[in-house]
């Protein structure tokens, strides 16, 4: 996994929501968002799949594949 890679794609994904926004919707804080979008760090397995639910994307989609998605 490459944590620069699913930061980009979460801030993508992220579009004009705020950090809080998705950090409420998944249950993490404002702070862990901001980690995962700078590639500080991976979000653990359930956060993976509750980001996944919020997008409307698959986890392979966000976090194994190596392309950003529009």
């Amino acid at each position: 996994m490459d944590k620069e890679k699913i930061g980009r794609m979460l801030r993508e994904l992220r579009g004009d929501k705020t950090q809080k926004e998705v950090a409420d919707a998944v249950g993490v804080t404002a702070m862990a968002i901001s980690q995962y979008e700078q590639g500080e760090r991976i979000p653990q397995d359930e956060i993976k799949v509750k980001l996944a639910k919020f997008f409307n994307k698959s986890i392979e989609d966000i976090f194994f594949n190596n392309k950003v998605i529009s």
